[in-house]
């Protein structure tokens, strides 16, 4: 049976997905003959931790031996309409009660479409930013092991330090700081709700490992041991 939540790899200072659209990753699904049981692998962390980047590497370095498609939080997004944005992305903080329905709804059919994958032989790699800072618990955690539980499924998270993620996020427009100044509070929200609580079946430091080497270490865990979602 699979442990449940926190992150341990990491990642050379300024890797970036080596496609030049997020949203166009969604729908890649490498067709190749299945040779073992579909697996979910939920990537969870803070936005520009490398979560895409390492789900891009994973599909890459594993469609040799099964089918993969990618989803998780862009996918989403990318069917949110303008006026409920972030929707599914909300940060932490509570900021926002009018859309936290609409972010427990989203996570579901998330999960639900995941499970219709691994139903049809399908492995998926999901990245995720799973918090449960809200103005009231939506224990998304639960959601996932309610509607995936019994699945094949390796949770990992991922971890990137502050210095990176001010790099990345000046690098793609994303609030910064610059590093004389205090890390704004919305950035420290998010990297202390994104792993609270949580047991992760493996965890990584993109700080310090690269986008390919991260999704060597996730595939030698998946072949060395089956993780069924309890």
């Amino acid at each position: 049976s699979s442990s449940m939540f926190d992150s341990g790899t990491t990642n050379r200072p300024g890797f970036r997905t080596k496609t030049s659209s997020r949203s166009a990753m969604i729908s890649h699904l490498h067709r190749r003959g299945s040779m073992s049981d579909p697996v979910a692998i939920v990537i969870n962390g803070v936005p520009r931790s490398g979560k895409t980047s390492l789900a891009v590497e994973i599909v890459a370095a594993g469609s040799g031996d099964d089918d993969w498609v990618i989803a998780g939080v862009d996918s989403v997004m990318a069917q949110t309409p303008d006026h409920l944005q972030p929707g599914i992305g909300l940060r932490p903080g509570g900021e926002r009660p009018d859309l936290e329905p609409l972010v427990l709804r989203s996570y579901q059919l998330l999960f639900r479409n995941i499970a219709d994958y691994l139903t049809a032989g399908v492995s998926v790699v999901a990245d995720v930013g799973i918090h449960d800072d809200y103005s009231q618990p939506l224990d998304i955690v639960g959601e996932m092991q309610s509607r995936l539980g019994g699945r094949n499924v390796l949770f990992v998270g991922l971890h990137c330090s502050l210095d990176i993620l001010r790099e990345r996020r000046e690098q793609s427009g994303y609030l910064t700081w610059d590093p004389e100044e205090q890390v704004p509070d919305p950035v420290l929200r998010w990297q202390h709700a994104v792993h609270l609580g949580k047991k992760y079946d493996l965890e990584l430091d993109t700080s310090a490992m690269s986008a390919s080497d991260c999704a060597a270490v996730v595939l030698a865990h998946r072949r060395s041991a089956g993780h069924e979602l309890g």
